[in-house]
């Protein structure tokens, strides 16, 4: 089954979250159209290659070609509009920039596995349950319905300063027209009584003033007030479900909701400013004793200028966070002389100023709150915001060649570099900015979280250690001296993050025997998950006990080893992984002979190891356990093969596999039979195939098992063996001869 066909299959709760992905920058319909094919492509290796990116692309638009055709023939009218759409936004967005298409899809893929390995879980661990609140749900619906009142507020009381505009122009012609006359018609009764109804014009244009200034101000406590509490709260809960996401978590949206709050209340202040605008010029043509205009509308303004200035700041956010192409989930880790990437956003998105605002980008600004390593950022390191690279016409810049530069210390030599001091060291990236707006200059800063440099790339794990405990630890976003004393984190937490570490990596979560594997590992008993806290130098310092490498160094061995070797396998869920040998022997006991399990080994860094259970002749059950499989040997042979194909000789017996039935009753050839590199039966003779003049080979693993021992000694290196030569073994040729020529 595809993992979009998976997809489908899912509660509602969890394809609303597939849906916040989905944009004009990848359409669901194409998605949905070429499902098989797009999962069959890596996109995650043409992210960072473009040739690849551009051949995929090229590939994609041929695909949606080939949709097109199709239904044109069956003239359905709408999905023939769509793909025309599509396929004019793929040619005209990407065409310039492939590798943009490929980090969307490969994205995409990451984010479908992560919400299929969630909806596994059988429940939600507590930050997600906290990043989906029902009351801050509630409270984005409430703040975009108060968003929408103001907005209307305003534009109300534009119509009551049009009225008041339109009352004082009448007063000013009567006015006028008295002011003409003689000043023996001035004593006539008409005019007494024409003065009477200025005079009672003039009252209720003071009761207007009033009133208008009265309705302005409510609208400005209405902005102040949505401002401090509401909106406020969205934006930094905004900010902290990104720091989630940055670390494995769900990928958060909102943004663009945020940006229409914002927009609209901008909208809202500058047109009160211009309320009190038109209301100074009216004040200017008339005035009288007790006007309210001159005594209220400076305070207003303040208040406008003042709320506008805040609502840009807090409007000027880093949209994704800097991360190198080259390891795109791997987040704030930054290798020196590697480019990386940062995309930034205005979220008062006025046309008047698209590609008026230019940016500038800085490293370490404030460099008393840093360590003594000195970096500067060389490249395009300034750039204008515009609203032509976004799809949804963001005001946006991103910058895409970037990169550090360490700077030599005074002495002449560079910083101290050891592998835990540099991988602590956080450091900032500073963007600033300046606002021309409507006679208003604002100045932004923003800042991105924190980063850590690299000047190796085996300093990577240890670094995406200290960026995962910092953002699943903390919501200050500048907090540089974090590591200097880092608070030790629930035990709870802390497993739900690495389990997120698998989802978003290789495609599948870890349940919760797994978690309960690790969470032993790590405090080396059975504890609470919900009260125990866990010490940073726990997780990514100390040694496990009795091993050279630490519980973090272990983990990350085993990602790389997954990802690179045994993917398919993982994400199909029969690898178990983390199990104990103690339960592993209590799992396989009662089990039929031949029954086996995969397991990652606890002693040897990225190893993977099967045990099976056999029968002894007087009855006694006994295990066997392979030694573990390297990624060196997995580069030779595919693991699926290597259960296909294994072998062991047992004294004088014919060499057989003893595996039979994947745990807990899988037959073997059921779970992997379709990830073997080449069946059985279809391996060549030796007259087939080859290069000329040789006997084809294929390398067989075997394992020979003593009799006064219930371990197979190590696998022999993979014996090359013509598997037609094995053949002609086993039918003519006797047990001891086959030993002797296996061996």
């Amino acid at each position: 089954m595809s993992q979009w066909s998976q997809v489908q299959q899912l509660e509602i709760k969890f394809l609303e979250q597939v849906d916040q992905f989905y944009d004009d920058n990848f359409p669901m319909e194409i998605r949905h159209l070429l499902a098989q094919w797009i999962e069959s492509q890596d996109w995650e290796a043409a992210a960072n290659n473009e040739a690849m990116a551009m051949i995929l692309l090229q590939n994609l638009i041929i695909q949606v070609d080939e949709q097109l055709d199709r239904v044109s023939q069956e003239k359905n009218l709408l999905l023939i509009h769509n793909l025309k759409r599509i396929r004019k936004l793929l040619q005209g967005k990407y065409h310039g920039n492939p590798m943009h298409i490929a980090v969307i899809i490969s994205n995409c893929l990451r984010e479908e596995r992560r919400i299929l390995a969630a909806a596994s879980m059988p429940v939600q661990g507590p930050l997600e349950k906290s990043l989906q609140n029902s009351v801050v749900s509630e409270r984005q619906r409430n703040v975009e319905h108060k968003v929408s009142a103001i907005k209307n507020s305003a534009q109300m009381t534009d119509q009551d300063v049009k009225y008041l505009e339109d009352l004082q122009e009448e007063f000013d012609f009567r006015y006028k027209t008295i002011q003409s006359l003689e000043q023996n018609d001035k004593n006539s009764t008409h005019i007494k009584q024409e003065m009477l109804v200025l005079q009672a014009m003039l009252n209720t244009l003071d009761y207007k003033r009033k009133e208008v200034l009265g309705k302005i101000g409510r609208v400005i406590h209405e902005i102040d007030m949505l401002m401090s509490n509401m909106l406020t709260e969205e934006l930094l809960d905004w900010k902290r479900r990104q720091q989630i996401a940055c670390i494995g978590g769900p990928l958060h949206g909102g943004l663009d909701q945020l940006q229409n709050c914002f927009t609209l209340l901008a909208e809202s202040l500058f047109q009160v400013r211009r309320q009190l605008e038109k209301l100074d010029e009216l004040l200017t043509r008339l005035t009288y004793d007790g006007d309210p205009i001159p005594v209220q509308r400076p305070q207003l303004l303040e208040k406008v200028n003042f709320l506008l200035y805040n609502l840009f700041r807090n409007s000027f956010v880093v949209e994704r966070q800097p991360c190198m192409p080259t390891h795109p989930q791997r987040p704030m880790v930054l290798k020196t002389l590697i480019q990386f990437t940062v995309k930034l956003r205005l979220l008062i998105k006025f046309p008047e100023l698209n590609y008026q605002i230019r940016v500038k980008a800085t490293i370490d600004k404030n460099v008393s709150t840093v360590s003594n390593r000195r970096f500067v950022l060389c490249g395009t390191h300034v750039k204008a915001m515009n609203m032509d690279e976004s799809a949804n016409g963001s005001l946006s810049v991103e910058f895409r060649h970037l990169q550090p530069k360490e700077m030599k210390t005074s002495a002449g030599s560079k910083g101290n570099e050891g592998p835990h001091m540099v991988t602590e060291e956080l450091h900032s990236i500073s963007f600033e900015t300046q606002v021309c707006l409507y006679g208003l200059t604002i100045n932004l800063e923003t800042s991105s979280l924190p980063v850590v440099m690299i000047s190796n790339v085996s300093q990577l794990p240890n670094a995406w250690a200290s960026i995962i405990w910092y953002n699943l630890s903390t919501n200050d976003p500048q907090n540089l001296s974090f590591f200097n004393n880092p608070p030790a984190a629930t035990l709870s937490q802390l497993l739900e993050v690495l389990s997120w570490q698998f989802s978003s990596y290789v495609g599948r979560g870890l349940n919760s025997e797994q978690l309960n594997m690790l969470a032993e590992k790590l405090t080396g008993q059975q504890v609470s998950y919900n009260d125990y806290q866990l010490s940073w130098a726990k997780f990514c310092k100390e040694h496990l006990p009795g091993k050279p490498f630490t519980f973090w160094v272990w983990l990350e061995a085993i990602l790389d080893l997954i990802k690179k070797h045994i993917l398919p396998l993982w994400i199909d869920g029969y690898i178990m992984g983390f199990v104990s040998k103690e339960k592993e022997r209590i799992l396989l006991k009662d089990k039929t002979p031949g029954t086996f399990l995969l397991r990652f080994s606890e002693s040897n860094l990225g190893g993977i190891t099967f045990t099976w259970v056999d029968q002894l002749e007087n009855g006694d059950v006994t295990f066997h356990s392979v030694e573990p499989y390297n990624k060196g040997r997995l580069s030779a042979l595919p693991f699926a093969d290597i259960l296909r194909d294994y072998k062991v000789i047992m004294a004088d017996n014919v060499p057989e596999n003893p595996l039979k039935y994947l745990y807990p009753d899988i037959p073997k050839d059921k779970a992997f039979g379709k990830h073997y590199s080449c069946q059985p039966n279809e391996v060549s003779k030796p007259s087939d195939g080859g290069v000329k003049g040789y006997v084809p080979s294929v390398f067989i693993p075997v394992s020979k098992i003593l009799n006064d021992s219930t371990e197979p000694h190590s696998p022999s290196d993979l014996l090359p063996m013509s598997p037609s030569v094995y053949a002609v073994l086993r039918e003519h040729l006797s047990p001891t001869a086959i030993e002797t020529a296996v061996s």
